[in-house]
């Protein structure tokens, strides 16, 4: 199973950018997928995830900026990020809990990460 990340790049304060993860491979069913981020220094912290059925969490620093979504027949989920601040820098991963067949236990993989860079 493969996830790649694309869309990441620079971009003014208040700009935005959309995030794309998709899965690939070996995959029976999809479950959560979530968007996360790490910058120089720190340790990764959560910014959204979504379930198969739609439902949302999202850090409160991206509440209101960040919109989180999936395309289930594309096995793909989305990371809308808008009004984007300084602070949002950081090389943003996805991953995805991802079950091969009807019993084999859920795997959680992870991407290979995409550099987000907001100048002020």
């Amino acid at each position: 199973v493969q996830l790649v990340e694309s869309g990441g790049g620079l971009v003014q304060a208040g700009g935005s950018l959309r995030l794309s993860c998709a899965a690939s491979g070996s995959i029976f069913s999809l479950s959560a997928m979530g968007w996360y981020r790490q910058a120089p220094g720190k340790q990764r912290e959560l910014v959204a995830t979504i379930t198969n059925s739609g439902s949302t969490n999202y850090a409160d620093s991206v509440k209101g900026r960040f919109t989180i979504s999936r395309d289930n027949a594309r096995n793909t989920a989305y990371l809308q990020m808008d009004s984007l601040q300084p602070e949002d820098t950081a090389v943003y991963y996805c991953d995805a809990h991802v079950t091969r067949s009807s019993s084999a236990p859920v795997f959680r993989y992870w991407g290979q990460g995409t550099q987000v860079t907001v100048s002020s």
